[in-house]
């Protein structure tokens, strides 16, 4: 699957149709009254979370949207029609930005939740609506006013249960590919994923969750070095983060438990440095490679007492597949319960939630108001 998680589009709404100005033209009516209609309300552009798309590709190759203006009004107290409203799908997950201001508009963080990109200009007045007992034949009528227009940046957090972290080579991509059906570039060097890479985890025909590969961390992240600082963001949606570490280590004259601690500390400083909401997220450690060294147990022991651990902590081999059932497991409770105290709040706020109407403007049928 291609991942393209980030897009810039340019949203332009329809233009309110002019309101007529008419006079009845009857026979035997010589002085018939005003007939002028409204116009129609300009077509407006929204954007609806929809959970079976995962990407923002389509956007990246329609970037404009236009949506058309209203109809103007006519005689005979005919209104203009309100021109078709345009909906933009996008993945759950996707936070909006007006793109010259970096502004966070909105934050499409669940299934069906629309918002309002650009509002259609409303329709102007025909003359009917300025008929007085002073006015009899009244030849004032408004013009439709512009649609909104604005220029939008398009982001997509990736909606993933399990994000794993690490230092690169730590073994992310091998994990990832040893219990999902994702399929990541795996090599035996030390360099980073390009892309997050997301797999399903099944654990039954009815229990399953997301896992999400983030690239590769290194020091300095959370300023701009490396590539990590461009994916921390999606770590920012997951439930629990897994931090994996390499327990063999690279320099075979360095001491593989106080290098891993040195590790899963500047890991968690870039944390702690992007997001503080993020660093005090859920975070288990996750030993890798234990299958290559000597007293697995000793070690595991040793890193708890050097980084004074007492979170959550599993031992496995992602290249054999030791210890990950065991974990799988744990991540599956874990995920349904927390998933299951969500939709309970979730519920809750639903049931005080009134949707506004964005068609409807109390203004646009105050007369007092007309010019």
């Amino acid at each position: 699957m291609k991942f393209v998680d980030e897009a810039t589009i340019e949203v332009i709404a329809g233009k309110g149709g002019n309101g007529a100005a008419s006079f009845r033209r009857e026979k035997f009516i010589p002085k018939g009254g005003p007939d002028g209609g409204d116009g129609g309300r300009g077509g407006s552009i929204y954007a609806v979370a929809d959970r079976n798309i995962n990407t923002l590709i389509d956007f990246r190759y329609a970037r404009l949207h236009r949506a058309k203006n209203g109809e103007n009004g006519r005689g005979s107290d005919q209104y203009g029609a309100a021109a078709a409203d345009i909906t933009l799908r996008v993945p759950v997950g996707t936070v909006i930005y007006d793109a010259e201001t970096n502004e966070q508009l909105f934050d499409l963080n669940h299934h069906q939740m629309q918002v309002t990109l650009a509002a259609g200009g409303q329709g102007g007045m025909g003359n009917l609506h300025f008929k007085s007992s002073v006015n009899r034949a009244p030849r004032q009528f408004t013009y439709g006013k512009e649609g909104e227009q604005r220029k939008l940046r398009l982001e997509l957090k990736v909606l993933a249960d399990v994000g794993l972290l690490g230092m690169p080579n730590a073994g992310k991509s091998t994990l990832i590919a040893r219990i999902s059906n994702a399929k990541p570039k795996i090599a035996d060097y030390p360099f980073t994923t390009l892309h997050p890479n997301l797999g399903v985890v099944r654990t039954s025909p009815s229990r399953s969750f997301v896992v999400a590969d983030i690239p590769g961390l290194i020091e300095g992240a959370s300023e701009g070095a490396g590539l990590g600082h461009l994916f921390l963001r999606h770590l920012s949606r997951t439930r629990v983060l897994l931090h994996l570490v390499d327990v063999v280590g690279m320099d075979p004259d360095q001491d593989p438990v106080l290098a891993a601690a040195d590790n899963v500390r500047a890991i968690a400083e870039e944390l702690r440095k992007y997001d503080a909401d993020l660093y005090a997220k859920p975070r288990w450690l996750v030993l890798n490679k234990l299958d290559m060294v000597s007293d697995p147990q000793d070690i595991q022991q040793r890193l708890c007492r050097e980084l004074q651990w007492d979170g959550p902590v599993f031992a496995i081999s992602a290249l054999s597949g030791d210890g990950t059932q065991a974990l799988i497991w744990a991540l599956q409770d874990y995920l349904d319960a927390e998933k299951g105290r969500e939709m309970t709040e979730q519920d809750q706020a639903a049931d005080t939630y009134v949707p506004e109407d964005p068609r409807f403007d109390a203004s646009r049928h105050n007369l007092n108001d007309a010019e």
